[in-house]
């Protein structure tokens, strides 16, 4: 083991914590699909919010 360690080039992104009401159907597909890859559903949430994001992505909403 070092004695000391560089981080100065590191990257981390800071989280913020928020509430967010989603239906259960919802949470339970990501809890399943995340433990299919072996990640806290919650970390799948991010990805999947941030790749959107990503690719600007606008969401298909036809009202009826």
């Amino acid at each position: 083991m070092k004695k000391e360690y560089d981080f100065s080039k590191s990257i981390k992104k800071l989280k913020k914590q928020i509430s967010i009401r989603l239906e259960n159907d919802t949470i339970d597909y990501f809890k399943q699909s995340a433990s299919e890859i072996g990640i806290p559903y919650q970390n799948l949430i991010n990805l999947y919010l941030r790749e959107c994001a990503e690719k600007n992505m606008k969401p298909n909403i036809h009202w009826r």
